[in-house]
């Protein structure tokens, strides 16, 4: 592609802007602040899935449409990343650029959703403590650990444990798409370069995500490739029931954006 003049590059971006005004102009004002640490436990009647993942290992399994994950960080591991398939077809996966394109922002957090490569709505953010996610920067690598923790640490790293996830379930490394990493707080300098806001990672903080079809997840308990060097530490995984969402659910009214995706979600189970 030939590389863009100064007058084109400010002719998109005022387009740009244009739309993300028109879109912002018809979402809500404000979201609602993060949920309180010692808030929204699920009951232990509705809890078919409680365990522990150790640092540096994985967990993948399936999660049916309407139950719940919470992830919860006790001990505050700098990262903890997740990819979703469409179970009955798993050539619809997480899309990590269309969640922020469609949505207008990189700041995830509750009342946002995850959408996939269809312009479908894969998770809902039901409740958060954290509102410190990365979907851009991608979750650790070889390289990445080898950077950080040296050639020869023996630290695990998000690639290769969702490789690993994926073989379980008949896919392969060609299946595996950029990831979202939560409890990662990552900032961009007034250089452009990122950062990773190491005092941003709160011990005690969870993510619970409602998923709006049935999922194959795959989740890496790996710190984010710009988290200082740590020890990984374990984290929970809860799946529970939880009510149906109503027509004036937060995360299918949030935005025009969301309402489309939940339509075109809607559609499809249907069909």
């Amino acid at each position: 592609m030939p590389r863009q003049t100064p007058e084109q590059i400010a002719t998109n971006r005022a387009r740009y802007l244009e739309l993300k005004a028109a879109a912002s102009g018809r979402a809500p004002l404000v979201l609602p602040p993060p949920t309180p640490r010692d808030a929204a436990p699920p009951s232990a009647d509705t809890v078919t899935l409680s365990e522990t993942l150790p640092g540096g290992w994985y967990w993948t399994g399936i999660i049916r449409r309407g139950q719940v994950l919470r992830i919860a960080n006790p001990a505050g591991t700098p990262g903890v990343s997740l990819l979703a398939w469409n179970l009955a077809d798993t050539s619809e996966r997480y899309n990590h650029a269309d969640t922020i394109k469609i949505q207008w922002t990189a700041e995830l957090r509750k009342g946002r959703v995850l959408f996939s490569d269809m312009g479908r709505v894969l998770l809902s953010i039901v409740e958060d403590s954290s509102g410190r996610h990365d979907t851009v920067v991608g979750g650790s690598t070889p390289a990445s650990v080898a950077r950080t923790y040296g050639a020869d640490s023996g630290v695990r790293n998000a690639r290769e444990n969702f490789i690993l996830a994926v073989g379980k379930h008949g896919l392969s490394q060609r299946d595996i798409p950029p990831c979202i990493t939560f409890f990662a707080p990552v900032t961009v300098t007034a250089e452009g370069r990122f950062s990773f806001d190491a005092a941003g990672v709160t011990p005690g903080d969870f993510v619970s995500l409602r998923a709006e079809m049935d999922l194959i997840l795959a989740i890496s308990n790996t710190p984010h490739p710009l988290a200082p060097a740590v020890s990984p530490v374990p984290v929970e995984l809860t799946i529970h029931s939880a009510p149906a969402a109503g027509p004036d659910d937060l995360c299918r009214t949030a935005t025009a954006e969301a309402a489309r995706g939940f339509v075109n979600t809607d559609a499809y189970l249907s069909a």
